[in-house]
């Protein structure tokens, strides 16, 4: 048998390897952010804002295929540049490896460091909707970065049903749609109504005081943990790891005592913006190959309603790939981790003719 100096050298150099596989995942080209600004932006309402800043970030040469990527509801860039998203997909060899795509990642409108009601105008902001944020994007990539066709959209969760949008409004802008997390129809059920239960609790918490307040109401943070639970992270992954009352309290308590950075109109705006959300009259304009990634176990897309399936047969050329649910998915946060589905976009996109420009 080795001696233990022998085991502990092998387990160094196993536990290096490890190390080193994790860093590879993650390897791809320094983010790069920027920001810009559209003149006269006009709002579904009728509504104009003279200047409006979108912020972005890219990943990749300027000269390579152009993908776009949309993130989920209250994120920003940011959260498409973790190990776990980025470090799946941008690296060497990887399916939207950044030294072949130009990956564009904006805030979006109300999110991040573009422009939203927190900078100054508070609830006097116009009331945006998925069709003003989309309009943004286009307006960027168009008037900003000069681009007029993509290989791919992409998005998650929000993202996801922006890339419905894109689809439908520009049908002729990209090859490719990888719509996640996501439905191409009203927003209704459950996730309508848990959406409500933010943005009523907000308004009708007296601190708010029709969004002129001066310390940031306690609903925010309440009702945002509150929809987080009861909407994501799978039924057998909290089983796992909250298989007793006193390991659930841990965990919540942890949850509502963590720092809540969220403004209460940036928060209120953001969900509600999914109001209005309905792609479904027009999905037989979408040109483009499109994947709809969805996991089993997402609590706002629950498979088994079946509308996934009767919405994609008028789609051209649509599939799904679903993501059966486990101990290790987490329910609609599924598809924050690309590992579940890496493979399957790289076929799709080998799959998919260029459409030109």
């Amino acid at each position: 048998m080795p001696g233990l100096r022998t085991v502990g050298r092998l387990l160094l150099v196993l536990i290096g390897a490890a190390f080193a596989l994790a860093c590879r995942a993650a390897e791809f080209p320094a983010p790069k952010q920027g920001s810009w600004v559209a003149k006269d932006f006009k709002f579904h309402t009728g509504e104009v804002i003279p200047e409006l800043k979108l912020a972005y970030t890219t990943v990749g040469d300027p000269k390579g295929e152009p993908v776009l990527m949309l993130h989920g509801t209250t994120g920003s860039a940011a959260s498409m540049l973790t190990p776990g998203f980025g470090g799946e997909l941008y690296g060497p060899g990887q399916p939207l490896d950044a030294n072949r795509y130009f990956i564009i990642i904006p805030d979006a409108l109300g999110h991040g460091q573009s422009a939203k009601p927190s900078d100054g105008m508070r609830a006097k902001f116009p009331r945006y909707n998925y069709d003003d944020m989309v309009a943004a994007h286009h307006r960027l990539l168009t008037e900003h970065l000069g681009i007029k066709h993509v290989r791919l959209v992409m998005g998650n969760s929000m993202g996801g049903m922006h890339a419905w949008i894109w689809g439908v409004t520009h049908p002729g802008f990209m090859d490719a749609l990888v719509p996640m997390a996501s439905q191409p129809t009203e927003m209704s059920s459950r996730n309508w109504m848990m959406r409500r239960l933010i943005t009523d609790s907000i308004r009708n918490d007296p601190d708010y005081n029709g969004g002129n307040y001066t310390t940031q109401p306690k609903s925010a943070q309440f009702a945002s943990v509150f929809y987080g639970i009861g909407t994501n992270g799978g039924n057998l992954a909290y089983q796992k790891n909250a298989p007793t009352r006193e390991a659930a309290d841990k965990l919540l308590d942890a949850r509502l005592k963590a720092p809540f950075r969220g403004d209460a109109n940036d928060v209120l705006y953001q969900w509600d913006s999914s109001r209005d959300y309905n792609p479904s009259p027009k999905l037989e304009r979408i040109e483009a190959a499109l994947l709809a990634i969805n996991a089993a176990d997402d609590e706002r897309n629950p498979p088994e309603t079946g509308i996934m399936e009767r919405e994609l047969k008028r789609v051209k050329n649509g599939k799904l790939f679903l993501i059966p649910g486990s101990e290790n998915t987490a329910g609609h946060g599924t598809t924050g981790s690309a590992k579940h589905y890496t493979q399957a976009l790289r076929e799709f996109l080998q799959a998919t003719p260029k459409r030109g420009t």
